[in-house]
């Protein structure tokens, strides 16, 4: 009689992984400084249903066998992660065993006998023994019921696995950033697992989104695991006790290749979140930008271990020391497209701080090539205007000028950048206004790129996974500088210090009445730099209506000095202007090229705003402008204040001043005539003349356009007349001239000024053509005067009368005309060459016009003609005088 096998002593482990319907790997105790013993146990006596296996080189893919998902599940939702007790016998170099839920066999559940009641396995027919027949008692009860495999359409029960994802970044669109449920199948590494979608069953391989674990190393026989080989395994470990084999919800958020990049979320919150605060893992920029929500904690945990110095992170020595200090201020200044100066509350001088952790448009160098290396330009070529060259730096510093030039903002210090080379340390800040990050929102917009750093540094913004998320959604959406368009081109045309240039742009600015600029540069409290975006044009401007001295602080202001600096001055200037959008009205221009107008910011007249501060005195030449009443008046009240250049003010110092430059001025008048022909005049006395001598020049000019036009005909409406345009146009002779387009109406009419002739019309569009650039360089030949010192009379009849008599007397003839003071509008005299009589003065004789009250010195003597003339008229009441002196009704009973 043969003596009974003994009996496997059963053994306590946790299930790992369940393989399949009917095999599992059980893990033993935990060891120290290494991952637990495994086990792959197959279940004795019972065959389950095959899962379906990937196509590998020498095999193509296999599908499921009807129920193996099932009775795969089934096993797995009871045991995984549970304590059993098992036994198993060795046979075939595989382990065949028993599992046992519960504290003891004689009480636990026996899994085998379970698979078999649900019809999930089939018992094997060569087996023998009690435990075989209960298997079969067991299973034929079940094929009774009905159950699992014995009842149903085996087709419905096999997986369609969809083992490749064609477009990876299409699906990870498709799935709309929403949390898809999921089984993981397979840890790779302490960031990388295999996993099943559900119920769709996409096979993906997921890099966790936000982090890296250490690479698990590949086998080498010849190499001792070291501590990063360890660390990795531990990873590994750590993440299979949570996740594998698990229900969890994935958010996929990206694609890497063919690989899928998400978040995993398990019944304890993100498994990014754990392995960072174990020190498993560390956050990566890459993938944390495609994060919707979720980066900050990811920073928080990494933060957490470092200062721990937990696992990868024992060794970690901190890069950014700086303290972090938080203030606000007022940005007056907007530099390039990443950095500003800001004044604080407190602080004399402004202080530039840089936006953290981002690159604005920057010119493209060679590799290498250096700043410092730049060749020195040729003789004639222009210095290069990055602002407005470099694309999308103008679009950057617009920007933020827009948004940030004179508003308070909140700044955070994230970094301090030490001194390199030739560049000077920078001080990265994240500023906010209104709740918005300025650097955030310019990324967003495409005009700035986010920089990279080492995964050990941490001199960054501390909003960079914000910023990386911005530039995400730009370079998708493609904006700025990731559109794939033609960049926007900026052809500024520089006519500072350029003369010819200056006079050729003159007239349009003088026309075109007040115009909007920006203030791009402050030179002093009266000069400025502006960009005219309307003509694309940088021009110098110079204020009109005031002067004052520049020299040092602490002499008398009655003689040369100021009782303040340049530099006081100039920052007011600076403060009220910079880079501000400003309205301008310009009137002439001086030798050099530089504009002479008026200015205004904020509805504010610059050098009223300068006399008003005591920061600069009216200048004689503002008595006949529209401002000077308050030019005057702000003067007074800085007087009153004594502020300023006023501050030791005495009446009777500034009457020995007045006196002073009254002696020292020019008392002669200048009398250069030239002979001209009048070829137009306006009802305000205004006229146009052409230069005798400039006589064969222009007929020239008209005959080369009419030949021009005669040879090649314009098709009608296919010039599209704008308003500032130089362009032909026919007049009612038939003939073409040259025009300036003026206006542009509704219904197809323009009106036109025939800038070689001073007259005006309104006509057809039709009959307008574009003009051959050969004809455009020549100035016009006829120039706009005012008669000056003469009035027109209220009485609209004889004003009617006195403009018919003037335009008879001038009108296409030849007379003498002399300049007597300049301006946008020069006022000019005219005389008749044979019987030398003065044409205003006549015209005052005659009772038909006024003589006007000014008080230039040096025209004393033509004024007291005029004057004499006016009396003469009055005494022998001739037109206006007829019913006596009109000027008695300037009197107060009159309400003047």
């Amino acid at each position: 009689m043969s003596t009974p096998a003994p009996q496997p002593v059963p053994k306590r482990g946790i299930v790992k992984q369940v393989l399949s319907g009917d095999s599992v790997v059980i893990r033993g105790p935990p060891r120290k400084g290494a991952p637990p013993l495994e086990k792959t146990i197959y279940f004795s006596n019972v065959l389950a249903p095959k899962l379906a296996r990937r196509a590998t080189a020498n095999a193509a893919d296999t599908k499921d066998e009807p129920w193996a998902w099932e009775a795969r599940e089934f096993l797995r939702k009871k045991v995984i992660g549970e304590s059993v007790l098992f036994t198993s016998v060795s046979s075939n170099g595989r382990e065949y065993g028993v599992l046992y839920l519960g504290k003891d066999i004689q009480t636990g559940e026996n899994i085998t006998e379970s698979l078999v009641s649900e019809g999930l396995a089939t018992v094997r027919k060569d087996g023998r023994g009690p435990e075989v027949a209960r298997l079969t008692e067991l299973e034929e009860a079940a094929k009774a019921a009905g159950k699992g495999k014995h009842g149903g359409n085996p087709s419905e029960h096999v997986r369609d696995i969809k083992w490749t994802i064609e477009n990876p970044m299409s699906f990870v669109d498709k799935m709309g950033h929403k949390p898809i449920k999921a089984v993981i199948e397979h840890v790779r590494d302490g960031s990388t697992v295999h996993a099943f979608l559900l119920p769709d069953f996409y096979r993906i391989t997921l890099m966790i989104s936000g982090i890296r674990a250490p690479n698990i190393p590949r086998p080498d026989e010849n190499k001792q695991p070291d501590a990063a080989g360890s660390l990795a395994e531990e990873a590994k470990y750590f993440v299979e006790c949570l996740l594998l084999n698990r229900d969890v919800e994935i958010v996929l958020e990206s694609a890497n290749n063919n690989n899928l990049v998400g978040s995993i979320l398990h019944e304890k919150g993100n498994i990014a979140v754990a392995l960072l605060q174990q020190g498993f893992a560390r956050c990566v920029d890459w993938s944390i930008a495609h994060m919707k929500s979720g980066a900050d904690k990811l920073r928080a945990a990494e933060k957490e271990a470092k200062e721990k110095r937990l696992r990868i992170w024992k060794d970690w020595t901190p890069t950014n020391t700086s303290p972090g200090k938080e203030y606000s201020g007022t940005v007056v200044e907007i530099i390039n497209g990443d950095a500003m100066m800001v004044k604080i509350a407190g602080q004399s001088v402004p202080k530039k701080i840089f936006l953290a952790s981002i690159r604005p448009p920057r010119e493209q160098r060679s590799a290498d090539e250096k700043p410092e290396e730049k060749a020195p330009l040729p003789p004639g070529q222009r210095k290069p205007r990055p602002l407005y060259e470099v694309p999308y730096m103008f679009e950057a510093r617009e920007f933020l000028r827009k948004k940030l030039i004179g508003k308070k903002v909140n700044i955070v210090e994230d970094y301090v950048q030490p001194a390199y080379q030739n560049f000077g340390e920078k001080v990265c800040c994240t500023v906010t206004i209104g709740g918005v990050n300025v650097a955030e929102a310019l990324v967003s917009k495409g005009l700035a790129t986010v920089l990279r750093y080492r995964q050990d540094d941490d001199q960054r913004s501390s909003h960079y996974d914000t910023l990386l998320v911005a530039e995400t959604k730009a370079v998708k959406s493609g904006h700025g500088l990731h559109s794939k368009k033609e960049p926007p081109v900026h052809r500024v045309v520089d006519v500072s210090g350029d003369l010819a240039k200056a006079k050729q742009f003159l007239p349009f600015l003088q026309r075109a009445g007040r115009i909007d600029a920006i203030a791009e540069f402050v030179t002093s409290r009266s000069r400025l730099r502006l960009y005219v975006p309307k003509d694309s044009r940088l021009i110098t401007l110079l204020l009109a209506g005031i002067s004052y001295n520049k020299t040092k602080q602490g002499q008398s202001p009655y003689n040369d000095g100021e009782p303040f600096t340049d530099e006081e001055a100039t920052n007011f200037t600076r403060e009220k202007c910079m880079q501000r959008e400003v309205q301008i009205s310009v009137e002439s221009m001086d030798r050099v090229g530089n504009y002479i107008g008026w200015l205004w910011v904020e509805n504010t007249n610059l050098s009223v705003a300068l006399v008003e501060e005591g920061y600069a005195k009216v200048h004689s030449s503002a008595e006949y402008s529209d401002h000077n009443r308050a030019l005057k008046s702000a003067e007074e009240s800085a007087k009153a204040r004594r502020i300023g250049v006023w501050k030791n003010y005495k009446e009777e110092d500034e009457q020995e001043v007045k006196e002073k430059k009254e002696d020292d001025r020019n008392t002669d008048r200048q009398v250069n005539q030239i002979r001209v022909v009048v070829t137009e005049t306006t009802p305000e006395l205004h006229f146009y003349a052409q230069a005798v001598d400039q006589g064969p020049k222009l007929e020239g000019l008209m005959a080369k356009i009419r030949q021009e036009f005669t040879a090649n005909p314009p098709l009608p409406g296919a010039y599209q007349p704008k308003k500032g345009d130089v362009c032909a146009a026919k007049f009612v002779d038939d003939e073409w001239y040259r025009a300036k387009v003026e206006k542009v109406e509704k219904g197809g009419n323009v009106s036109v000024l025939y800038m070689d002739y001073g007259n005006r019309e309104t006509l057809s569009a039709t009959r307008c053509a574009q003009l051959p650039s050969a004809f455009t360089p020549d100035k016009a030949y006829a120039t706009e005067y005012q008669l000056f010192g003469v009035t027109l009379p209220p009485d609209a009849d004889y004003s009617e009368e006195a403009r018919s008599t003037f335009r008879s007397d001038v009108l296409d003839r030849t007379l003498l005309l002399n300049v007597e003071v300049n301006g946008s509008i020069p006022l000019a005299t005219l005389e008749d060459p044979t019987s030398k009589m003065d044409i205003g003065k006549a015209l005052i004789e005659d009772g038909l016009l006024l003589a006007e009250k000014r008080k230039e010195r040096r025209l004393a003597k033509l004024l007291t003609d005029y004057k004499n003339a006016q009396s003469e008229a009055a005494k022998n009441h001739l037109k206006i005088w007829e019913y006596g002196d009109i000027t008695e009704d300037d009197a107060k009973e009159f309400g003047m």
